[in-house]
């Protein structure tokens, strides 16, 4: 569940926290007191997308954190499997700061990216936004909800239905390209046997390239080097004036070996100028050996002059280097034998295909079955919960259709939801029938099924009650209520017949600090929440009846609960 909201210098909130219980916690206030940022702070926490309009005038960043008990060890392992760190007690921290520049996610101190922020969500928590329900007029909406609601039972098969599937339109795609004419067939095998006894006539070696560039450097820079080195030669060998290293470091031996007598330390030192004289001395014979080897040989050079052209021509027609050459050849060679005998390649592309749309189909059936009888299972769940929503006679179903011709990565199927909300009326597609309010309960429907039957046990509704009233309203605060027996529920409302059934009850209003606007959240309780229930119900003028109402109200709440 969600322990509690901490926001610091966000639109008008400056510094608030939040501490939520267990069941069903309403947030009421003032239209435009700043409700819906509580729900926008905790998207903000969840990965949310996040902008520097958001900070708080004249301050440096906004910070959002969120601290949720992880109850259950099935999220702990799903946790540790995305390497998500959580303390011994179940607590986990998450904690985003905005920047004009940046923004920063952490959980429990190590920073995660947005994605894996998205990922943790789902794992914790359930959020239905003001204008969510309108994605029940979209029919794609639909199958997500049933496969949602069917995940145990698909499995893996999704998995392997898309790597069937692409399997699928790869071959496809080759079997389309095959189809090519007589001419056009020779012409490309004539190129490709042109291209490949081109490669192949030059016998490439891997590793050759780097050899030869370096033997054609030495020998296109042998003068430079030479001169380098017969420098080097007389600057450290034997010369006629006596001027060179090895010269005076020989005469600094035997200044130091007049009195080395005289002193064991001078023994010490005339040792190590010895090793010196003898170092450069092989150092020296070495380099006149090198001297010695370097002839220019121009037929040599002729030779790696033509190879070295012979192979960057080829690796940059077919490839950067010769590995990739090589795989040119390869690739080519298989092509080439592809076009060899092309009805023979057609014959089995055509017969891979049929065994990959056989086995493509075989899944689609198998989730479409699954499906089908969900579906049944989910309409059946859900007409329940409609007429508990003051549906008094209301039709269900979810239409799943097949169409073999229509495989898809998701299979074959296409769902709607069918409705009727009218005694005597045919059933028809959602959107053709169904008004705001109505949208409103059967999206509060749905997710009162799919909760109890997944492991989000945090749930957050952002305005469910929009376009409801009456006894209606009552119907859905006995269905919020219900939920919030097994789930830990916030919402946010306008209806006192809501906000009545509240286990815990927070007000949510605007007023002045230091000439600023601020938003401020405290909890309400006893005559508090009663008076809050009274202006619901009868505006800003608070009067005894409007008090003694709200009185009636709470006690039927609590009522409804008992029961």
């Amino acid at each position: 569940m969600l322990y509690s909201l901490h926001v610091k210098n966000l639109a008008l909130i400056k510094e608030q926290e939040i501490e939520f219980s267990k069941g069903l916690n309403i947030l009421t206030g003032e239209t435009g007191a700043g409700k819906s940022v509580v729900i926008g702070s905790v998207n903000l926490a969840l990965g949310g997308k996040a902008d520097a309009t958001l900070i708080r005038t004249g301050e440096e960043y906004a910070l959002v954190e969120l601290v949720f008990g992880v109850d259950s060890d099935e999220k702990r392992k799903l946790l540790k499997d995305m390497d998500i760190p959580v303390e011994e007690d179940g607590t986990l921290v998450l904690q985003r700061k905005i920047t004009p520049t940046r923004s920063i996610s952490k959980v429990s101190g190590e920073t995660v990216t947005a994605r894996q922020l998205r990922d943790i969500s789902n794992i914790l928590i359930n959020i239905h936004g003001q204008n969510d329900h309108q994605e029940l007029l979209h029919k794609k909406k639909h199958m997500e909800i049933l496969d949602g609601y069917l995940e145990n039972e698909l499995g893996g098969l999704f998995g392997e239905l898309r790597t069937e599937y692409d399997r699928m339109k790869a071959l496809e795609k080759e079997l389309s390209e095959s189809d090519i004419d007589e001419s056009a067939r020779l012409r490309e095998q004539e190129l490709l046997e042109f291209e490949i006894g081109e490669i192949e006539e030059a016998q490439l070696v891997v590793g050759e390239d780097e050899e030869l560039e370096s033997a054609y450097r030495k020998m296109t820079n042998g003068r430079k080097i030479s001169e380098a080195v017969g420098t080097a030669s007389t600057l450290t060998g034997f010369v006629d004036d006596g001027e060179s290293a090895v010269d005076l470091i020989g005469r600094a031996v035997r200044e130091l070996s007049s009195v080395a007598s005289y002193d064991s330390e001078i023994e010490d030192l005339l040792s190590q100028l010895s090793d010196v004289e003898n170092l450069l001395s092989d150092f020296n014979h070495a380099l006149t050996g090198y001297l010695d080897s370097l002839e220019f040989d121009d037929e040599k050079f002729k030779t790696v002059e033509d190879r070295l052209n012979i192979v960057n021509h080829l690796k940059d027609k077919y490839g950067q280097s010769i590995d990739l050459v090589l795989d040119e050849l390869s690739k080519k060679q298989e092509r080439l034998d592809v076009l060899t005998d092309l009805d023979a390649h057609r014959k089995k592309l055509s017969k891979d295909l049929d065994d990959s749309r056989s086995k493509a189909l075989l899944l689609c059936k198998k989730i479409s079955d699954i499906r089908k009888k969900g579906a049944a299972e989910l309409a059946k769940k859900l007409k329940a919960a409609l007429i508990d929503l003051n549906f008094l006679d209301v039709k269900f179903e979810i239409d799943v259709r097949s169409d073999e011709e229509k495989i898809t990565a998701t299979g074959f199927d296409d769902v709607e939801f069918m409705i009727s909300t009218n005694p005597g009326e045919a059933i028809r597609p959602l959107d053709q029938i169904a008004s705001g309010g109505e949208l409103s309960r059967i999206m509060l429907a749905l997710k009162t099924v799919v909760a109890d039957r997944g492991d989000i046990s945090t749930l957050i509704f952002d305005e469910i009650d929009a376009g409801i009233s009456g006894k209606t309203a009552w119907k859905v605060s006995e269905k919020l209520g219900e939920l919030s027996r097994d789930h830990q529920i916030i919402c946010i409302t306008h209806l006192p017949q809501i906000a009545a059934m509240a286990d815990t009850h927070f007000m949510i209003e605007k007023g002045l600090e230091e000439g600023r606007t601020v938003t401020n959240i405290y909890g309400l309780t006893g005559d508090d929440s009663i008076r809050e229930l009274a202006r619901l119900l009868g505006g800003d003028e608070i009067t005894d009846a409007a008090i003694e109402n709200a009185k009636e109200m709470r006690g039927k709440a609590e009522d409804a609960k008992r029961g």
